[in-house]
């Protein structure tokens, strides 16, 4: 039988590896891997399964930035004997010698192949770790068998959602960061979030590096390790897709196979997708070409608006200081706010985007987005900030916006540029108070009503009839002096 061995804060127990280590090299600098995105995310046909927790949860404490109060599942793998933990372990890998790394798992092919990958040539235990960022249920049924058949030693699953909404999602929304004019940020908010839970499990099981399985023609390979070198610049990093001779799916099957590790049994979606609480991504087969309309069958979060409702439903969205907290005058959680909106956004086929990005790496990509609570949420602040911010401070607030988008989007996240924006952006919504009720129909998105206590809106002022403020006749005055340089030039030019 085989015995358990403690070894972390989770007590979870050690699991041996089968086949022994051959040595590895300890990576004083570090080699760094993207994190690759899953290529067949199947996140079910509709929101309701996408925003279920599928976690037992227990609390620990978190680290650095964002909320102190993680969700976190532990699954214990069974072990095999002492002995045997201490023979692998000790022996060196093919490419060198770590200890313990924590791997960003996702239960697909790739990541299951990268356990057995990782032992083999780094002689280390390897402990998988997932967050749920809301990526849905299925995703996240069968990882503890899954890691234990692929020789991980423990699987650390933590919920992340409220996290994720609460300190990367709204502050980007209260930023107005918008990547390249349409791009909304989901993946590039999400993978920071992940990285730094996967810093914090690394110091909790004593691990010495991390890994993730991006591929190095991503962006998320650079929002991954600049998180990690921000958090803890003495992890190494490993990036198996960087390093190994696996090349692509029948590759990775083959060696599946070797290691005696089973091979996922997922339909292989033609799109590569990458899902969270804010948005839903498609990339791959006929959208490559750019003149290719995406197929109707291949949107999973919103209907299409030709299908939607014939009638229009209006919503209400509560915010404080630029930040959402009520959908028709009920106060939610952020995550559950964002839950909210996705299923309202989705069925009335709102927040859906194709575009061509310029990626950080240098290439041009096309894809699509479904983002239907953000895209609502983006339309309710901008909205807001019309009656509660001066033209220059508006003028500002949006020059701002795009460098702050262009951090998150190259995984700056951590960056003091970005945090010093933040802190810029906090203090001039402070004002930023009331509620705008939108108008949902067919994919579109009309503002019908905008309040707030702090309104710079003066209907008395702004009316069409004779007020005491606003003297018409000022006006002449100010367009003599406003527009004297043009009058000046035109002078010149003419020989006045």
């Amino acid at each position: 039988m085989a015995q358990s061995k403690t070894f972390s804060p989770y007590s979870p127990t050690s699991l041996a590896f089968h086949e022994p280590k051959r040595a590895s090299l300890l990576y004083n600098d570090r080699v760094c891997c993207p994190r690759k995105l899953p290529s067949a995310m199947e996140l079910g046909a509709r929101t309701s399964e996408l925003h279920g927790n599928a976690c037992v949860s227990i609390s620990s404490n978190g680290r650095g930035a964002g909320s102190r109060n993680k969700q976190v599942i532990r699954a214990a793998l069974p072990s095999y004997k002492e002995s045997e933990i201490l023979e692998a372990t000790n022996n060196r890998g093919l490419r060198g010698k770590l200890k313990k790394v924590v791997l960003a798992y996702s239960g697909g092919l790739d990541t299951s192949v990268i356990v057995p990958w990782l032992r083999e040539n780094y002689g280390c235990e390897v402990v998988c770790f997932t967050a749920d960022v809301g990526q849905g249920i299925k995703e996240l049924e069968g990882l503890e068998a899954k890691a234990k058949a692929s020789g991980a030693c423990q699987l650390v699953v933590k919920d992340l959602k409220e996290e994720f909404v609460k300190d990367f999602i709204f502050p980007c929304l209260r930023a107005g960061a918008i990547y390249e004019r349409k791009y909304l940020l989901g993946t590039s908010m999400a993978r920071p979030v992940i990285a730094k839970a996967m810093v914090d499990v690394a110091e909790e099981v004593g691990a010495d590096a991390v890994a993730h399985g991006c591929t190095g023609k991503g962006n998320d390979q650079v929002r991954f390790e600049l998180t990690f070198f921000a958090l803890n610049p003495k992890l190494n990093v490993v990036a198996p897709w960087r390093e190994w001779d696996i090349t692509g799916r029948e590759d990775a099957i083959e060696y599946a196979k070797k290691h005696n590790v089973p091979v996922p049994v997922t339909k292989k979606s033609i799109y590569s997708r990458d899902g969270n609480l804010w948005h839903l991504s498609h990339e791959g087969d006929i959208l490559e070409d750019p003149a290719n309309e995406p197929k109707k069958d291949m949107y999973m979060l919103t209907v299409d608006p030709e299908d939607a409702p014939n009638q229009p439903e209006y919503v209400e969205i509560g915010i404080v200081s630029g930040i959402p907290v009520s959908v028709n005058g009920k106060e939610l959680s952020p995550a559950s706010l964002l839950s909210e909106l996705n299923q309202i956004g989705g069925r009335h086929g709102v927040g859906r985007i194709d575009m061509v990005e310029n990626r950080l790496v240098g290439m041009k990509s096309r894809g699509v987005y479904e983002t239907p609570g953000g895209t609502i949420l983006f339309a309710a602040a901008r909205e807001l900030e019309s009656l509660t911010l001066d033209r220059e401070t508006i003028q500002v607030k949006d020059s701002l916006a795009l460098k702050y988008a262009e951090l998150v989007y190259a995984g700056r996240w951590f960056d003091p540029l970005r945090e010093s924006l933040d802190a810029f952006v906090e203090k001039i919504t402070e004002t930023t108070t009331g509620s705008v009720i939108l108008k949902l129909y067919k994919g579109s998105i009309t503002v019908t009503s905008r309040k707030s206590p702090y309104s710079l809106y003066r209907q008395d002022i702004s009316s069409f009839e004779s007020g005491d403020i606003y003297d018409q006749a000022d006006a002449a005055g100010f367009i003599r002096l406003y527009g004297l340089p043009t009058r000046v030039r035109a002078m010149l030019e003419k020989g006045i």
